[in-house]
């Protein structure tokens, strides 16, 4: 295909393979994540971002590219998981901004197109980290402005686009230490090249298919409808139609609540209205009721308690949108994975727990609707995940369903002690001041094991080692689990520590956890240790250290 002229038809083309690209090298992406741990995700939150802008174009008959990019960027805005994904939507935003109003993008346009879309990503990222991404971006767009006239066809534009792409995703470990110490390139930067190799590739008439169907990426809906006859909610109400509300139409309320679940029924009587429906996400049926009236009777039945670790979060959901009938002052949002590690932040004043984490972290739309799902004027969410805080800030920018604020705690320790510091007494402002200062009063550990061999920060550590991570810093490796957290915990611990929680995880059991309790208190006689079965995955412990 020889084009001059990027239409909406084409390049909703290209963007599907490009999807399909990357999707397929997702795993190569995540095993480009620096640290040696079961937990690269970079490349599974790019391809989960790029699908949710993708799933929006499958069935579009669009020929405005305008149009169909600023479809894609609302998409990718929603679907954003990860800073990774984060920042890709940002780049697509920006793109979509440069290309308004037109029907048709010419090279010069796809030139200043990308350029802009460079300028919003920056902007969205509070520190910009060269070596990244952005700086594959950023550099690809430069070159992009300096040599599109010298391009005759918008594939000859895309074909010198990434391989200025590569140049600079070669030069990536030169601007980033870390990368250069580890031996690998940028991953966030490689997803994007195999986006745009995608979009190469549908220029030239070629069709990328999904090389595992496994991989597809699909929407809780989607999800829904390979489950359903097995899992979910049986969910009841009777809403009385408010006049005042959005207009109830009884087929198109039907037909949005058939995105949701199965055996779906729908009466109206005048502005009575009976709802039946089996879903995964009630709250999402019932936020969906609330928007024309108001409920006169509903009933909620988990139809599956054996399936509460995969509809844990929308049974919260249920529950907060069924209790939140009066509007609260505040209510707190956060994101951890492990079922007791749950338990204890609902105890401990979490209004709703979205589960995620490493290798799960949950994108802009995840937020949106927890947000949707707790009725309070201010709401505190607490990602506690370094690579979830910037979701969540996007949710908080394009809210207006309250005032959002985010605190960011980057690990499950700062986000329990930011937790136990909110006085729900209190005024918004005194408490953030007090939230935000406990994250500085924490110390974070963690133990996993390696995925290969490698050599970081002076510490050796072979495949399979257990290794423990102090903030942000592997500081220990050893063969046996419980030497490596002991050695963790002399790293963290020292006279001034008073108080140290133990979450222990899947594959570990209480038995050593105890052993470890008695460990910490033999040597640091001032602490005081609390054990909690967490059954987070991936992190044999999480030890927090005040």
């Amino acid at each position: 295909m020889s084009v001059n002229h990027i239409n909406g038809n084409i390049f909703r083309q290209m963007v599907l393979n490009g999807a399909n690209n990357l999707t397929n090298q997702s795993q190569y992406v995540n095993e480009l994540n620096v640290f040696p741990v079961p937990d690269g995700d970079t490349g599974t939150n790019m391809s989960m971002t790029i699908n949710a802008g993708a799933k929006e174009l499958q069935n579009l008959e669009e020929p405005s590219i305008g149009k169909v990019a600023k479809i894609l960027s609302r998409g990718l805005l929603m679907g954003a998981r990860g800073n990774s994904g984060v920042i890709l939507s940002q780049l697509f935003r920006g793109f979509a901004q440069g290309l308004e109003g037109k029907d048709e993008a010419t090279i010069e346009d796809l030139a200043h197109a990308l350029e802009q879309g460079v300028k919003t990503a920056y902007k969205a990222v509070m520190r910009p980290v060269e070596g990244t991404i952005l700086t594959v971006a950023r550099q690809s767009a430069e070159a992009g402005l300096k040599k599109f006239a010298n391009c005759q066809t918008a594939t000859g534009f895309y074909e010198m686009i990434i391989e200025e792409m590569k140049i600079s995703l070669d030069g990536t470990p030169d601007l980033l230490p870390v990368l250069k110490e580890v031996g690998v390139v940028d991953s966030g930067g490689q997803g994007l090249v195999y986006i745009f190799e995608g979009f190469l590739k549908a220029l030239k008439g070629e069709t990328i298919s999904l090389k595992d169907q496994s991989l597809a990426v699909t929407s809780s809906a989607a999800a829904f409808d390979m489950e359903h006859a097995e899992f979910g909610y049986c969910t009841e109400f009777i809403l009385k139609v408010d006049p005042a509300k959005m207009r109830f139409k009884e087929d198109i309320f039907r037909d949005r609540l058939g995105k949701l679940g199965d055996s779906i029924v729908v009466v109206q009587d005048e502005d009575i209205v009976k709802v039946h429906v089996h879903t995964l996400t009630p709250g999402e049926a019932l936020n969906l009721g609330q928007k024309h009236g108001e409920f006169l009777t509903l009933k909620i039945e988990n139809m599956t308690e054996q399936h509460n670790e995969i509809i844990g979060s929308d049974q919260a959901h249920a529950q907060k949108a069924h209790q939140a009938s009066k509007e609260k002052e505040f209510a707190i949002i956060s994101v951890v994975a492990g079922e007791g590690i749950k338990q204890q932040f609902m105890e401990n004043g979490a209004d709703f727990v979205i589960e995620g984490g490493q290798t799960m972290n949950p994108s802009t739309e995840d937020f949106l609707k927890a947000i949707e799902g707790v009725n309070a004027k201010n709401i505190i969410i607490l990602p506690n995940n370094s690579n979830i805080i910037m979701a969540a800030n996007q949710a908080a920018e394009v809210t207006e369903a309250a005032n959002v604020v985010v605190i960011p705690s980057k690990t499950i320790p700062q986000g329990y002690t930011a937790l136990m510091m909110f006085n729900d007494q209190g005024n918004l402002e005194d408490n953030l001041e007090s939230m935000n200062q406990a994250l500085s009063e924490v110390k974070s550990g963690q133990v996993t094991y390696a995925v290969r061999d490698t050599s970081m920060n002076g510490v050796d550590i072979k495949e399979n080692d257990f290794i423990g991570i102090l903030d942000k810093e592997i500081v220990v490796a050893a063969k046996n689990r419980f030497e490596s957290v002991c050695a963790l915990a002399d790293k963290m611990l020292d006279e001034d520590s008073e108080l140290v929680t133990v979450f222990y995880g899947e594959g570990t059991d209480e038995d050593e956890a105890g052993r470890l309790a008695e460990y910490i208190e033999s040597k640091f006689e001032d602490a005081e240790v609390t054990v909690i079965g967490g059954e987070q995955p991936v992190y044999s412990y999480i030890l927090s250290v005040e």
